[in-house]
């Protein structure tokens, strides 16, 4: 599977929203500029994660965007399915988007049970992995990278 801009984009944002967490609403051309997203595409994303109910935005001074459940009840699994579709890399294999591929034995093809497994296999590691464990990720390898740099001075 290969996400989409849309797809990408939308995991950036809920990253940069949720390392602001508790912090109150983040404007969202701070978010374009800090995830290097176009602005007016960073919109249209936006709008499509407050209709799953993964963002709340609030209008007016103080206003922009912010998570509407903290970061550890965010699966990536959940917004990658919002945004992309089904996991599965064939119809035959998806569990919410199942349809016939096409081969002559649907029933006994061993290409299917690969596909199952696969699939089975990306959705263990996204449904498992939470945005506050990806915030938790970034602030680590953030916080290495600088004693590289510290080092390397």
């Amino acid at each position: 599977m290969v996400l989409s801009s849309r797809g990408k984009y939308a995991t950036r944002a809920l990253l940069d929203l949720s390392l602001h967490y508790e912090k109150g609403p983040v404007q969202i051309h701070a978010i374009a500029e800090r995830q290097k997203i176009p602005l007016k595409y960073l919109e249209q994303i936006l709008l499509a994660l407050k209709r799953e109910g993964f963002v709340n935005s609030r209008k007016g001074p103080g206003g922009g965007y912010s998570l509407a459940k903290p970061p550890h009840s965010i699966t990536l699994g959940a917004v990658v399915r919002a945004m992309e579709g089904p996991l599965s890399p064939m119809s035959c294999a998806s569990v919410s988007g199942y349809a016939e591929c096409g081969c002559p034995e649907p029933a006994t093809c061993g290409l299917r049970v690969v596909w199952k497994e696969a699939r089975d296999a990306l959705a263990a590691v996204l449904d498992g992995t939470t945005f506050a464990d990806i915030r938790d990720r970034h602030e680590t390898l953030g916080a290495q990278h600088e004693k590289v740099l510290d080092y390397a001075i």
